[in-house]
């Protein structure tokens, strides 16, 4: 088959790309690079007007004149490529605004994208209307915006992830999901919301090329170290308030036994190396299921404290703990890392379950499959 892969989020493009190439599709991937984490891609369209006085400007500008300079220029770029963007027998969007730029041009792009290939589909793995409905609405028993209703994020910051349940943003997703053939979810905090809706085609587990993340068993020799990565973007949204404090704790009650790595804003492959040494890896709170970096992590034989709730749990049957389940409560955390602290060995016996579970739910080859046969079924 001939892929499209469009957009990039946490490196979930790439590694499915590398699933597909290895089962003899032919693949391209289209993408901004997902902000600093600079991810690859075959066509690298570049955000412009971001940062220091381009960004001034496109304030102004759009106060001025409503028109977004990052939508202007993405728009110019996209156009550019069009005649690599078309012959597709399968288009698969990142997220129902795949670029992160206006619904205008975002509309123009999947028009096109559309108009020109076979077949387009959709992934649910980051907000979107759906998530963040089912969000707003308290039927989760936290989520990602909890630190909104808690009062720790203004409406004004927590814009983009608003955004998505306004009038506006609601016409363009109704607009999406009349293009698309079905819509898939990357893990349980998109699939709760979507069951039964009739576009729905089932969750697809994030992949993770397990190929390019060496296992290392976890040795214990002298300090138990903890790394803790911060995306300042994202800091309250991921619950890393929960985390610096539960580490405060920690850190003050076992100064001899713990080493703490706290990291900010790296891109990926410096952040990936990062966390080599660590044996405890403190990913998110505000979550039921493993996001990209806690996988990548349980690959490579860490102990991470994520989403892993009860629903995780009983989703894929499992009898024995292969990750931490973060809350967003401080005292749960630091007595968390505590227990861990003073039993080695059930750090051990957590990281080789963690690295067993990626190996038979998420490796890259089999997913890939799974996305072959859904996009064909």
């Amino acid at each position: 088959m001939k892929i499209l892969l469009v957009g990039e989020y946490s490196r979930l493009h790439n590694s499915l790309k590398e699933g597909l190439v290895v089962l003899g599709h032919e693949v391209t991937l289209i993408a901004t690079g997902d902000l600093f984490k600079k991810f690859p891609a075959d066509i690298q369209l570049q955000r412009k007007y971001d940062y220091g006085l381009g960004r001034k400007l496109k304030i102004v500008v759009f106060k001025l004149s409503g028109i977004d300079l990052t939508s202007v220029a993405l728009r110019g770029q996209f156009n550019k490529q069009k005649e690599l963007l078309k012959g597709y027998d399968v288009v698969q969007l990142i997220n129902e605004n795949p670029f992160g730029v206006s619904v205008s041009v975002e509309r123009e792009i999947i028009t096109y994208l559309k108009d020109h290939n076979k077949k387009l589909f959709l992934l649910s793995c980051g907000t979107d209307h759906i998530s963040v409905t089912y969000a707003f609405q308290k039927k989760f028993r936290y989520s990602v915006l909890t630190p909104y209703f808690d009062g720790k994020i203004s409406k004004a910051q927590y814009a983009s992830v608003l955004k998505y349940i306004s009038p506006k943003h609601k016409a363009f997703h109704d607009f999406v999901f009349e293009q698309i053939d079905g819509v898939i979810a990357s893990d349980l905090d998109y699939h709760i919301p979507l069951e039964g809706h009739k576009k729905y085609l089932g969750l697809i587990p994030n992949p993770v090329n397990v190929d390019q993340l060496k296992f290392t068993p976890l040795i214990i020799s002298e300090k138990i170290i903890i790394f803790h990565g911060i995306n300042r973007r994202t800091y309250f949204k991921k619950g890393s308030d929960y985390f610096e404090k539960a580490l405060q704790i920690i850190q003050k009650k076992y100064p001899e036994k713990v080493d703490i790595i706290t990291v900010e804003n790296l891109p990926y492959h410096e952040y990936i190396n990062k966390y080599d040494r660590a044996h405890i890896v403190l990913d998110q709170v505000f979550a039921y299921d493993q996001g990209y970096n806690a996988l990548e992590a349980m690959s490579k034989g860490k102990v991470v404290f994520t989403g892993a709730e009860k629903e995780f749990q009983d989703y894929y049957r499992l009898d024995a703990p292969v990750a931490i389940n973060a809350l967003p409560d401080v005292q749960s955390i630091a007595n968390h890392l505590e227990e861990l602290i003073m039993n080695p060995d059930k750090l051990i016996e957590i990281g080789r379950n963690a690295t067993a579970f990626i190996d038979d739910h998420h490796h890259y080859k089999k997913i890939a499959q799974k996305y072959i046969n859904t996009w064909k079924s």
